[in-house]
């Protein structure tokens, strides 16, 4: 009977790739007050298969609970429930590989930094109409002849701050106009150098609040620094992080997902608390061709983006070739 009803289980999976999400059960992951429970099928359209296509940036949520994930085709809404609500697609929202939301007089914008597009922009998130656009500043001297941005991040006054992680590695800043002020860092493995300054965010867990960094490629290993606003070296936050890509904080906590497959969550000191879906698997972490029918639950190919919602749920996106996007659900105490 047991037989049976396995075969028949298997039958229904690979019939219906909705009636196989509905029978993955939650999965649950990390430790102590840092515990989560995956949503199976979370975000994926009512016969199964992913919303969003490729996916190789990020996620912000607004003040209404509402959940933005980059992709190549454009931003994607999505409801606390996993529906697309809206969507933002193509020339101009196109590959956006950071974001960050920010609420302005009374208006949420999205910024975002276009690694292939050569650019900042930043958008209305209820019309989608675009405001700014950050070019590579002429005016820095520098004569770069690539432009590749990867973060991007704004100061408490308005200031934007734009990582061109993906070529000089200097860090850009611009007035909350668009207009150039100045730029710092460079390319390389020293202390004061990034080594592909990948991701980017305010730190608000600090008076006056500083840059959280993450130096993707650093050697040894990746890992995060501190620099003031005006761009100037604080500290190496910590080391020994695999690929850290991102950054996003709640309060006293950061999550940091690692492009080699897991998601890291660390204290106001700066100690690692958990470790989320790590991939035990050389050959399916780090790896962006893991299409949908080999994902696992639970286990995280390779983690580009996350963020927290009010509850302090997260919301992991993968760099993955078939667009994943993930919930986690806070386990309370």
């Amino acid at each position: 009977m047991q037989t049976q009803l396995l075969t028949v289980l298997c039958l229904l999976s690979t019939a219906c790739p909705l009636i196989a999400q509905q029978l993955t059960a939650p999965v649950r992951m990390g430790c102590g007050i840092m515990t989560f429970d995956t949503v199976p099928g979370w975000g994926l359209r009512p016969d199964g298969k992913s919303s969003i296509g490729p996916t190789h940036g990020s996620v912000v949520i607004d003040k209404d609970g509402h959940i933005y994930t980059s992709a190549r085709a454009g931003v994607f809404v999505f409801s606390p429930e996993g529906e697309v609500v809206q969507s933002y697609l193509g020339s101009d929202y196109s590959n956006i590989h950071d974001m960050e939301i920010r609420e302005e007089e009374g208006q949420e914008f999205i910024y975002g930094a276009r690694n292939q597009d050569a650019e900042g922009i930043k958008f209305n998130a209820r019309s989608g109409e675009i405001v700014l656009r950050l070019k590579f500043p002429e005016e820095s001297g520098l004569g770069l002849t690539k432009f590749n941005p990867t973060a991007i991040t704004v100061a408490p006054n308005g200031d934007i701050y734009l990582s061109d992680g993906y070529a000089s590695n200097y860090i850009f800043k611009y007035d909350p106009r668009g207009k150039y002020q100045m730029h710092f860092g460079e390319k390389g493995n020293e202390l004061k150098q990034f080594n592909t300054a990948h991701g980017m965010t305010l730190d608000t867990r600090y008076d006056p609040p500083r840059l959280l960094i993450c130096d993707r490629n650093h050697q040894p290993k990746g890992r995060l620094l501190h620099y003031s606003l005006e761009g100037e070296y604080i500290e190496e936050v910590i080391t020994g992080l695999g690929m850290p890509t991102s950054v996003a904080i709640q309060g006293d906590y950061v999550s940091v997902p690692d492009l080699h497959g897991r998601l890291v969550i660390l204290d106001k000191s700066n100690t690692i608390m958990a470790v989320l879906g790590h991939n035990p698997d050389p050959d399916k972490r780090g790896n962006f061709n893991v299409p949908q029918e080999q994902w696992i639950e639970g286990i995280f190919s390779g983690t580009h983006g996350s963020y927290w919602d009010r509850d302090g749920n997260l919301y992991v996106q993968d760099w993955n070739v078939s667009g994943r996007i993930m919930k986690l659900v806070r386990v309370q105490p």
